[in-house]
C-alpha cells in the first residue's frame, strides 16, 4: 500500500460513488441491493472509505450490534480490481477493528459466500475462524439457508 492513501469515516455524500462501483468490482453480479444508503447515514463511525486525491480505492461497511454490544459484523468490503493484494483490505479491517475496540467490542462478526474461495482466504489470513457446521462445501464447513433458501453461508469471528 502506498502512503498517499487516506482511510477516513465514510458520509453519506459517499454513498453515490461507492455504488456506481460496486457492481464492477464484483464483475458485474449484481451486489448493488445488498448495500442500502442507510449504512452511510446511521453507522458512519464504522464505515470507511479509502481514496487517493479524492478517487475511491475502497470501503468497508459494519456496525456494532445493538443486540450484543459486544460484537461488530462487517457486511460489505469492497476494493477497487487495481488495488487487490496491496494490503488495502487490511488496512480497511485494522481500521474498523481500532474503531469498533472503542466501543467494547471483544468479537467481530462477519458472512460470505461459500464459493468466494478468495474471501473466505483473506479472512483466514486475517485470523477469523470458521463457524463449525455439519454441513460442508468444498470442505468449508456453511451454514445452510442462513440468508434464505439456497442461501448459504460462511459464518466467520474474530476474537480482538
Amino acid at each position: 500500500m502506498t502512503r498517499d492513501i487516506t482511510i477516513r469515516q465514510a458520509i453519506p455524500d459517499d454513498y453515490q460513488q461507492v455504488i456506481s462501483v460496486v457492481d464492477a468490482w464484483w464483475g458485474g453480479r449484481r451486489m448493488a441491493d445488498m448495500l442500502p444508503k442507510l449504512f452511510f447515514v446511521h453507522f458512519q463511525t464504522t464505515c470507511f472509505i479509502a481514496e487517493r486525491s479524492g478517487h475511491l480505492l475502497g470501503f468497508l461497511v459494519g456496525f456494532v450490534s445493538q443486540a450484543i454490544p459486544e460484537e461488530a459484523y462487517i457486511h460489505f468490503i469492497g476494493i477497487s480490481p487495481e488495488f487487490r493484494g496491496r494490503e488495502l483490505g487490511r488496512a480497511l479491517y485494522e481500521q474498523f477493528f481500532d474503531s469498533v475496540r472503542e466501543f467494547g467490542v471483544h468479537t467481530v462478526r462477519c458472512v460470505t459466500s461459500p464459493i468466494n474461495k478468495g474471501s473466505i482466504a483473506f479472512h483466514l489470513r486475517m485470523g477469523f475462524h470458521i463457524h463449525p457446521s455439519v454441513l460442508e462445501i468444498d470442505g468449508v464447513p456453511v451454514i445452510e439457508g442462513y440468508d434464505g433458501k439456497g442461501e448459504d453461508r460462511v459464518l466467520l469471528a474474530k476474537a480482538l
